[in-house]
């Protein structure tokens, strides 16, 4: 189904102030921050065009399946992270998992002329509109 959220500018920012951006005193524990997929969707000549951020992700870990006029894109980042002896991490906002969006698109999408480009943190989907059937009216015998 559909995970549309409204652009809020300012929700990270009252996030950081209300969640403790500043090292608070020792055992402060802030709320995980909750990883969201950031996806623009347009439709031009016959296709959709969607371009998703997915920043720190490799290109094996993402998949993208296309049911009908369903899309779901999945994208896992793993933690590649080198503890040295005697560090002690203050404050992280880097997350790492799993984060997957899904959506509806309004005509299904022609599976074998669809295509996927991955660069610099950015997945560009290219989702061409499957042809209709015209409407055909039978003669009556």
């Amino acid at each position: 189904m559909a995970n549309i959220t409204r652009y809020d500018p300012f929700g990270d920012l009252v996030d950081d102030i209300f969640r403790g951006f500043v090292v608070g005193p020792a055992g402060f524990e802030a709320a995980a921050p909750v990883r969201r997929m950031k996806v623009d969707v347009a439709e031009q000549n016959g296709e959709y065009k969607v371009v998703a951020e997915l920043p720190g992700v490799k290109k094996e870990d993402i998949k993208v399946n296309i049911d009908g006029d369903q899309v779901s894109i999945t994208a896992e980042s793993r933690a590649e992270r080198e503890e040295k002896d005697g560090e002690r991490v203050l404050h992280s906002e880097r997350i790492f998992g799993t984060v997957s969006r899904a959506f509806r698109l309004n005509q299904e999408i022609d599976e074998a002329r669809a295509s996927a480009r991955y660069a610099d943190g950015v997945l560009e989907l290219t989702l061409p509109k499957k042809a209709t059937a015209a409407a055909k009216q039978l003669t009556i015998q």
